[in-house]
């Protein structure tokens, strides 16, 4: 207990980071969402298919993202937003027990605080059917498709991060990476899950609106299927360097940036 209060006190600035990137992205969802589905608003009218509204969503969830990665502030932190990706780090010695603790604290106190602040001061929008809080739950195919797309999308992206990282020419564009596939895979894997990949996302809008169908694939899926990629990944990665993994970096900016609570322990 002690050396998470040291830790709280020395890293505060860090943590709440974390709570402030999860907390801008999901005010974008949430405003987006309302913006592009709400019956109220033009843009669905003006819009008849739902494949291109999903992708402007996608677009603005990318966008959102890559400002958030790129973010002196997202640097800092390394702008995990995510606990599935902190626990993938702490088992490759990224990070330290006790930071990646507050870590996924404040991405979860920090995504739901977001919600709830559409819910206290635009209830009627936050609230309405075709918004529902932007909530990700399994589509009509069911739970067991919801849990393979969530984890074969989160595989995909821990991957993408590890990789693209490691190699100088591609490091700094791993934000770029990302910003892709969640734009890919808002526009075309959301009605089978509502394309969630994060735990904390997924609680952050469960809470506000009271709504936790298979709530338990959304920490399931994408926990297992990154912690799965990254210790592939290490095996690759120590198979390429005589057995040493002390060269990872992992950083979605394609630089570290000095942070304290997120380096290299190994």
């Amino acid at each position: 207990m002690e050396n998470l209060i040291t830790a709280l006190r020395s890293n505060l600035k860090i943590y709440l980071i974390e709570a402030w990137a999860l907390g801008m992205f999901m005010v974008s969802a949430c405003a987006f969402v309302i913006l592009v589905e709400h019956p109220d608003l033009p843009v669905r009218a003006a819009i008849a298919s739902p494949l291109a509204r999903r992708f402007l969503i996608g677009l603005a969830m990318g966008g959102t993202a890559l400002l958030l990665i790129y973010s002196k502030w997202g640097k800092l932190s390394g702008a995990h937003m995510n606990p599935a990706v902190t626990l993938t780090f702490l088992n490759l010695d990224r990070i330290s027990k006790v930071n990646a603790f507050w870590y996924i604290v404040f991405q979860f106190l920090g995504g739901a605080l977001a919600v709830y602040l559409f819910k206290w001061f635009l209830p009627g929008f936050i609230s309405d059917p075709s918004v529902n809080y932007a909530v990700t739950v399994p589509g009509t195919a069911g739970e067991g498709v919801a849990l393979g797309l969530e984890a074969l999308l989160s595989f995909l992206i821990i991957l993408t991060v590890l990789f693209s990282s490691n190699f100088p020419k591609i490091a700094p564009w791993t934000g770029w990476l990302v910003a892709f596939w969640l734009t890919v895979f808002i526009t075309f894997e959301a009605p089978f899950s509502g394309m969630s990949i994060n735990p904390a996302r997924t609680v952050a809008s469960a809470l506000p609106g009271n709504m936790w169908t298979g709530l338990w694939l959304y920490f399931l899926g994408p926990i297992a299927a990154m912690m799965l990629g990254g210790w592939l990944y290490r095996l690759w990665f120590r198979s390429q360097h005589g057995g040493d993994c002390t060269g990872m970096k992992f950083h979605l900016s394609g630089k570290k940036n000095g942070c304290k609570s997120y380096e290299v322990l190994a």
